[in-house]
């Protein structure tokens, strides 16, 4: 399992470098001036300094290099100066967002926190919710808990996000005024009136993405399991006397999650992804929305780095799902 994990890591080095490549140019080659609606009265010379004080006058590959730099180099130096004041990041020249003039990666501390309570909150809420109900629904097939299950999946996976947040701020938010239709960023949790606070407004964007994933994660545990209690050793276990709790929780389910470890992995990172419609929906000022900002103020640095640490996480997502595969199925070996 060491020599698979560190292949797998070696592997990812070059395959992060062709997508940050590939995510560079593509930001270059996009239409839009990073400079934004500058007045026609503003001389061309002017213009042009200004395209050099953002570092645009380099040729692509120099500014390409020198941002993997920064990030790779810069910014790790950055985080260790900053835990143990060692000081040598000091005077680097850091990633600067061309929208704010702020160092990128502050700029994505200052959203993580919204977007992880959001976020983070629902894919709990989702996982913990979607593998009882795959479970239940799998071994009383088309009962009406089965049923019910398949329709509230079919729902939740059918509509998109942006549909089903807007049907919850009309009337959960306008008509019966239960929660806030709009996310307050500014709350601080202090007493128990603002941890109530907090809770109200997390309700609805929390419900709209955990419906979605749930959806999802139920079906894809519902299969599984479907597909392993037919098999011959379930026959065997049942015959040996086990009972039936002992058969369907530590048999059937180990195998079952070897799939579904796949898609809860894989669907950490595009959570992230998903929530740039939700953030927006309920005006919450996490990682989707500076993004979305990103793209219309043409903020290359900020745009390219955002991107690029979501390619980071499925990259190591995938890392995790694969090791995952060999502790719950003893005869998967990767050495």
């Amino acid at each position: 399992m060491l020599n698979f994990t560190i292949r797998r890591l070696l592997l990812a080095v070059p395959t992060l470098l062709f997508i940050s490549l590939v995510i560079f140019l593509l930001l270059e080659i996009s239409p839009g001036d990073p400079l934004g609606d500058v007045p026609l009265t503003v001389p061309p010379e002017v213009k042009e300094k200004m395209r050099e004080a953002l570092g645009l006058g380099q040729a692509w590959y120099i500014r390409y290099a020198l941002w993997l730099k920064q990030f790779f180099w810069i910014e790790p130096l950055h985080w260790f100066d900053q835990v143990f004041g060692t000081g040598y990041a000091e005077g680097a020249q850091r990633i600067i967002s061309f929208q704010s003039r702020s160092p990128v990666f502050d700029v994505i501390a200052q959203r993580l926190p919204q977007t992880l309570i959001v976020v983070g909150m629902s894919y709990v809420i989702a996982v913990l919710i979607a593998i009882p109900i795959g479970i239940i629904s799998a071994y009383r097939q088309y009962s009406w808990i089965d049923q019910l299950g398949t329709f509230v999946s079919m729902i939740g996976f059918s509509m998109p996000t942006f549909f089903t947040g807007v049907v919850m701020i009309i009337v959960f938010g306008v008509k019966l005024q239960w929660f806030p239709s709009v996310y307050d960023t500014t709350l601080q949790v202090r007493d128990w009136d603002s941890f109530l606070a907090q809770v109200r407004q997390m309700v609805m964007p929390v419900t709209v993405l955990a419906l979605f994933n749930a959806a999802q994660i139920s079906r894809f545990m519902r299969a599984s399991m479907l597909d392993n209690l037919g098999q011959d050793y379930v026959r065997t276990a049942r015959a040996k006397g086990l009972s039936e709790r002992t058969v369907v929780l530590k048999h059937v389910l180990r195998n079952s999650l070897i799939p579904v470890v796949t898609v809860i992995a894989l669907g950490l990172p595009t959570v992230f992804g998903g929530a740039l419609i939700t953030e927006q929906v309920f005006k919450i000022n996490g990682i989707g929305q500076l993004l979305i900002t990103a793209i219309y103020a043409n903020d290359i640095p900020m745009v390219l780095t955002v991107t690029f640490l979501f390619a980071i996480l499925i990259v190591v997502f995938t890392l995790i799902a694969d090791i995952l595969y060999g502790v719950l199925d003893p005869r998967i070996r990767y050495d």
